[in-house]
């Protein structure tokens, strides 16, 4: 399972016109590939008065699944401009859609290549890039002497606290990436003189932009 990997926060949209042409990029994060095609369906039913809804998505940890359709411009000016925007970000699980109402003016295979291109990066970057890294949440159990210590430090460290727990201790469940699970451990061992229990619960993907978690 990867760690992490480069995609889009959520549903993003933009657009712009050239030679009287209109293009509408589309973006979107997909858990599969099932969710792809019913984008790609949805979109085309919001513009089936479009002149081209022209789409590429790649799905996997390795971007197995790599699929395009030029919808019906010259092969090899929109379906692959698409896919290769998704490919040279190195984006994972995401699927374009590049609407077109065509103005009247042929824009030629080179200006259809950098319509589509374009249509694919602004559809991208609305949907705002991030990474995905996949976090374990980790269950610390600690006397309440070392409260303030330990949150403290894992504050300061800039640790995720999730949720804290009362009872006739103090439970923290701290959100950490899967990678540094046993620095967070050997951490809190450190703070605590060894006088505290942990468990590993689950594991999720969130979304990450300049180090913070977004929601």
């Amino acid at each position: 399972m990867l760690t992490k990997y480069r995609t889009i926060h959520s549903f993003g949209s933009d657009e712009f016109i050239i030679s009287k042409s209109k293009f509408i990029g589309y973006a979107k994060p997909i858990s599969c590939e099932d969710e792809a095609i019913a984008f790609i369906h949805e979109i085309k039913s919001n513009h089936n008065d479009a002149t081209h809804n022209v789409y590429a998505y790649v799905y996997g940890e390795t971007n197995n699944i790599q699929r395009y359709s030029d919808d019906g411009e010259p092969s090899g000016t929109a379906g692959i401009p698409v896919l290769e925007v998704i490919k040279k970000e190195d984006f994972r699980n995401v699927v374009v859609v590049v609407t077109r109402y065509f103005g009247g003016t042929k824009l030629g295979a080179g200006g259809l290549v950098r319509a589509y291109t374009k249509g694919a990066k602004i559809g991208l970057t609305a949907g705002l890039v991030v990474d995905k890294v996949l976090f374990k949440q980790i269950k610390v159990r600690i006397d309440y002497t070392l409260y303030g210590k330990v949150e403290n430090e894992l504050l300061r460290l800039e640790y995720v606290i999730s949720h804290v727990i009362y009872d006739d201790a103090v439970n923290f469940i701290i959100l950490c990436e899967t990678e540094n699970v046993n620095v967070l451990i050997d951490l809190i061992i450190e703070l605590t003189s060894s006088r505290m229990t942990y468990e590993e619960l689950s594991e999720e993907y969130y979304s990450v932009k300049d180090n913070k978690i977004i929601k």
